[in-house]
């Protein structure tokens, strides 16, 4: 509440104004000669009566100036005008010069942060009803003699609430009790995933603000600034605590080695400041507010999605799986183990690099590998009948490179040993026995030399039989010739 300029005049008898103090969010406006606004609030009537007072209503409620809402904290000291000009001052203090309770001064604080944007009339008014009763209330009866004048009259709270409509007179509750709850000073955690992070997968962060009593604060605007991480595709968003306190959530998504994210808040401040007007002999303190910031950061870091690599060991010959094959896995110099999604090197029990072993369908698969990385899978011993073409010094092997978030797929091949074939057949052998010895799916080489050594035979008794029957007839025909006298 503030005296009108014509009622300064007449109460000082002077020819200079009176100085008046206002509670404000705002700095700087130019000197100009301009007219008293009046913002938001009510006008109650009578006005509070005091010497030299002839306004007919008090006004509780904001004044505009600049543009913008301020509220008097000097109770009947002239109000300013749409053009007043302000500069930083010192602490608030009461009317009387006293520094304010602590208490007091983190509920003004609390209040001027939470408010001074307010577009309610009610609200307008129970703020402006609080700031006169916490810093111009008497500090003795004789303040509230109506014989005072305007620099020595108290601010009669009781008298004034009364005249206040309904709804203002709740707001003056609801505030007071909000100021209580929720005064500072505060205090702004941010909490990070407890799982490892992965580049490219969002996870859940959670930006905490407690008051003085350690409760959560509702509705709490938060500035996020993030480093090597986005939210929905952002770098920079606000973020409100919830209706009930509950901390604000988002979803990082990390988007390289090292996310962070930053966090800036207003809170209230340990004690508002008031303002100095420029023009002093017109006004006399105003405020810019109550508040400070807070500012808190986190950081962690994301490694790549992992990676799996699955590998099948098949016949070079028929291209059929091989079972039961030892492979360790290895780094790519064969012989480091390869490392884990968590960063670890991944050995057994004996501390050599892993083995996987193929299963019935000649695959083995190892997943959770960290990315990009290259590895090799080494084949430990050769599987029965692949004896023959394994080096233990240069034992098989296949390389590749894991991506982040796929599989590699590789393929290893065992050339199968040589059938044995016997260079002699055993006396008494038949020859598709020796044949059957050689194994093989075709005729081997013993069963070739069986079936000619047979023909041979068999030819060489087509033979005799002819020259026989060749001397027979030749025999016959030279007895028949003398018989017959030839």
């Amino acid at each position: 509440m503030a005296r009108t300029p014509l009622a300064a005049r007449m109460a000082a008898g002077l020819t200079s104004a009176a100085v008046v103090a206002c509670l404000t969010t705002v700095a700087t406006a130019p000197t100009a000669a301009a007219a008293v606004d009046e913002g938001l609030g009510h006008r109650t009537t009578p006005a509070q009566p005091y010497r030299g007072n002839p306004d007919s209503y008090d006004w509780l409620g904001s004044y505009m100036v600049d543009g913008k809402q301020v509220w008097c904290v000097q109770y009947a000291h002239k109000a300013p005008d749409t053009n007043e000009q302000y500069k930083p001052g010192e602490p608030l203090k009461t009317k009387w010069g006293t520094a304010l309770p602590a208490d007091v001064a983190a509920d003004i604080s609390y209040l001027l942060l939470r408010y001074t944007k307010t577009t309610n009339a009610d609200e307008a008014a129970a703020l402006a009803h609080l700031l006169h009763w916490w810093t111009a209330g008497p500090q003795n009866p004789r303040q509230l003699d109506p014989s005072n004048d305007y620099r020595t009259i108290a601010y009669d709270a009781p008298f004034h609430l009364a005249k206040l409509p309904q709804g203002a007179r709740a707001a003056v509750n609801r505030l007071k009790a909000d100021a209580t709850a929720n005064r500072g000073p505060w205090k702004a955690t941010i909490t990070a995933p407890t799982d490892g992070q992965v580049i490219g997968t969002p996870d859940e962060w959670t930006i905490d603000v407690r008051n003085a009593r350690d409760a959560g604060v509702a509705d709490v605007d938060i500035t996020l600034t993030l480093t090597d991480a986005t939210v929905g595709g952002k770098s920079t968003l606000t973020v409100s605590t919830g209706a009930d306190g509950t901390p604000a959530t988002v979803k990082v998504t990390p988007t390289g080695p090292d996310p962070k994210v930053a966090i800036s808040l207003l809170s209230p401040a340990d004690r508002p400041v008031v303002r100095k007007a420029v023009q002093v002999d017109t006004q006399r303190v105003v405020s810019t507010g109550g508040e400070k910031e807070l500012t808190a950061a986190k950081a962690v870091k994301a490694v790549t999605a992992p990676g799996s690599v699955a590998v099948a060991k098949v016949d070079a010959t028929t291209g059929k799986a091989v079972a039961d094959v030892s492979l360790r896995v290895t780094g790519a110099d064969k012989e480091s183990p390869a490392v884990g999604q968590d960063g670890k090197p991944l050995v057994g029990a004996d501390g050599a690099p892993v083995v996987v072993v193929t299963g019935d369908d000649g695959t083995a698969k190892l997943a959770n590998l960290r990315t990009p990385q290259e590895i090799c899978l080494v084949e430990v011993a050769a599987p029965p009948g692949y004896d023959d073409a394994f080096d233990p010094n240069a034992p098989p092997s296949v390389c590749g490179t894991v991506e982040p978030g796929d599989t590699l797929a590789l393929k290893l091949e065992n050339v199968p040993d040589k059938p044995t074939v016997p260079r002699t057949i055993p006396a008494g052998d038949e020859p598709a026995a020796a044949a059957m010895s050689a194994g093989g799916d075709g005729p081997s080489t013993g069963l070739l030399v069986g079936i000619g050594a047979l023909a041979a035979i068999v030819v060489a008794a087509v033979g005799l039989l002819l020259a026989q029957s060749r001397r027979r007839r030749e025999v016959v025909g030279r007895a028949m010739r003398e018989d017959w006298g030839y």
